[in-house]
């Protein structure tokens, strides 16, 4: 009997035992990795060209995104050790859910240095993200720009900025690589709709910002392939977009929407 024709099972994954397949999509967090396999999604078209600055302004220098971001980027103690972005004047805070699920404590760390407990103020499982309001956030509060996931074609710069490996404020430089792509695991948990990108990152970095050449947010890192079970970087990162992120939608960049 022929297997020619015939697709091949589907790879999987299981909380408890051995990986399959040909990657891993881990969880960024240090002490609460969870793997997920990774699955297929649509590209740009060939002929799509890098997304226009609706201002006609030059793109930033990873540099200059650097030191735009980095004041509304801050560190989280939960679950596990993560990163998270400013969202809005009230010091809310989006980061992904993994991060702080489960944690009877939450802390977070300003650019500033200052250190504050947090409560989650809401959560959205199927794309793996998280709010949290400070108890008492710092004087000055930097809330970060949000872009537009949606202007995003295959081949935009971005940049990553996170507390990777305990290396607070890392900050690595890539592209676009994918769109639409989705993380599946055997009990059917999915996260869809997640921008594929090839700037370093690794346990740590989750909850952290991807971040355009305008220094917009357009994503929130949450998830890395690897063909191992070993949870660092080997060249595909996922981030899901700010819209979605903040419950409006993938083009969506308006307030948080309702949230579990």
């Amino acid at each position: 009997m022929t297997d020619e024709g015939v697709p091949p099972p589907r790879p999987r994954w299981s909380r408890r035992g051995a990986l399959a397949g040909a990657g891993v999509v881990v969880l960024l967090v240090v002490t609460a990795v969870v793997a997920f396999q990774a699955g297929g999604g649509g590209d740009a078209g060939p002929e799509a060209e890098p997304s226009p600055s609706p201002t006609g302004k030059p793109p930033l220098t990873t540099a200059q995104v650097y030191a735009t971001l980095a004041p509304s980027v801050v560190s989280i103690e939960g679950a596990g050790n993560g990163t998270g972005v400013v969202a809005n004047a009230d010091g809310l805070v989006v980061t992904a859910l993994h991060v702080v699920d489960g944690a009877r404590k939450i802390a977070i760390t300003f650019a500033d240095g200052t250190e504050v407990p947090a409560t989650l103020a809401g959560s959205d499982p199927e794309n793996d993200i998280a709010l949290l309001m400070p108890n008492s956030p710092p004087g000055l509060i930097v809330p970060a720009v949000l872009g537009n996931a949606g202007r995003l074609v295959v081949g935009d710069d971005v940049v990553a900025i996170g507390n990777q490996l305990g290396l607070v404020h890392s900050t690595t430089a890539g592209v676009v690589s994918g769109l639409e792509r989705v993380a599946t695991g055997t009990d059917g948990t999915r996260l869809r709709g997640l921008i594929q990108f090839d700037a370093a990152v690794n346990p740590g970095s989750s909850g952290g910002p991807l971040v355009n050449t305008r220094g917009e947010t357009v994503g929130i890192v949450v998830a890395l392939l690897n063909p191992t079970p070993a949870g660092t970087f080997v060249g595909v990162g996922f981030a899901v977009p700010i819209g979605a992120a903040l419950g409006g939608g993938s083009d969506g960049t308006g307030p948080p929407g309702p949230m579990r």
